[in-house]
């Protein structure tokens, strides 16, 4: 099977299971009464959405899984190793990254679940408290970095213009951080209809460009399964939604992407990549800061920044098109400095 048939299937397969789930897991949120809780802290107009069925990122979980399933199956079944493909590294190393990288998205997506099933079922508004979260999330981040060091010998991420570069003190300390915030910073994302299905649909292209440069098949196939599944899922999910993803999908998104960077050693790259979501938990950070420093004084309107646009009168749609085109002028930046610094 070729790598480009491998990716398009990726793709197609996870739209197809995705918008078709809708079809059957919606009404069944609706008859559970998994109803998203709108807080008091949010802009008021978005109480209207109160009660519009929420863990709806089973929808594009269960279209990777599949897609990935039917995908790395069938081109086994032709004698075709997408996940080794075309690659000079072991294949215990890429085989390690792939996977551990997709166990731990679905760890912070079972953080997640269990955030949302408090909130729903248990009717208590605020679900896990911060100390709660943080620590799992912080456990899953560690099982998955000593995965990478322990059993892929990785301790070292690629820079621009000089390679690989050796450090194990680097490697911990920018993992922590990397992961950490990314997560925190895709789930701040889910605040307006569509908005972070949409930005993260397009990194997930930017990391499968990225994935073919590093010489990475089988996570370009993971990233084309994950746009396929939130294309599918988007229909579902465009203003006005029909079904919120919930703290299961974007903590699961979190995780993908902070997958998508260390496949190809290059945590550092979310910042050009993930542009929006550095701008995201950038303003939250200093929203705070600045109310602490200034008497009560707000530096936004509302922080993270999409609420800010929002407050300004800008239309979810709008605020979903602008932050998609900034993720792709961030994109480019990001492929274009891994092309043009890559070392022979």
């Amino acid at each position: 099977m070729q790598l480009w048939i491998a990716i398009i299937l990726s793709i197609v397969i996870g739209f197809g299971v995705s918008f078709g789930l809708g079809f059957v897991l919606i009404p069944w949120l609706h008859k559970l009464r998994f109803g998203q809780t709108i807080l008091d802290i949010g802009p008021s107009w978005h109480k209207k959405k109160q009660g519009t069925p929420t863990m709806g990122g089973f929808l594009f979980i269960i279209g990777v899984g599949v897609s990935l399933a039917v995908v790395l199956l069938t081109a086994k079944l032709r004698g075709v190793d997408l996940i080794a493909y075309g690659s000079e590294k072991t294949p215990a190393m890429l085989y390690t990254k792939f996977f551990a990288g997709l166990l731990m998205a679905l760890g912070f997506g079972f953080v997640g679940f269990i955030d949302d099933y408090i909130k729903v079922v248990k009717k208590r508004n605020l679900g896990l408290t911060e100390l709660q979260k943080t620590l799992m999330q912080m456990l899953v981040g560690f099982a998955y970095l000593f995965t990478l060091y322990k059993f892929a010998g990785v301790n070292y991420m690629f820079i621009p213009y000089y390679g690989n570069y050796p450090s194990t003190v680097l490697f911990w300390l920018v993992g922590v951080a990397a992961l950490y915030c990314t997560t925190n910073a895709v789930n701040f994302l889910d605040g307006v209809d569509g908005l972070c299905a949409s930005v993260t649909s397009l990194v997930s292209v930017a990391f499968a460009v990225a994935a073919i440069l590093q010489k990475f098949a089988g996570m370009s196939i993971l990233c084309s399964a994950v746009f396929g599944s939130l294309l599918g899922y988007l229909i579902w999910n465009w203003n006005p939604s029909k079904v919120m993803m919930g703290d299961v999908g974007s903590l699961f998104l979190g995780g993908i992407v902070c997958a998508m960077a260390y496949a190809i050693d290059c945590p550092w790259i979310i910042l050009l990549i993930g542009i929006i979501y550095v701008a995201e938990f950038g303003s939250d950070i200093l929203q705070i800061a600045y109310i602490k420093t200034h008497h009560g004084k707000k530096l936004f309107r509302m922080a993270p920044i999409h609420h800010h646009y929002e407050m300004g009168g800008w239309s979810e749609k709008k605020i979903c098109v602008v932050f998609s085109l900034v993720t792709v002028l961030g994109s480019a930046a990001g492929i274009a400095l891994l092309w043009f610094g890559r070392i022979s």
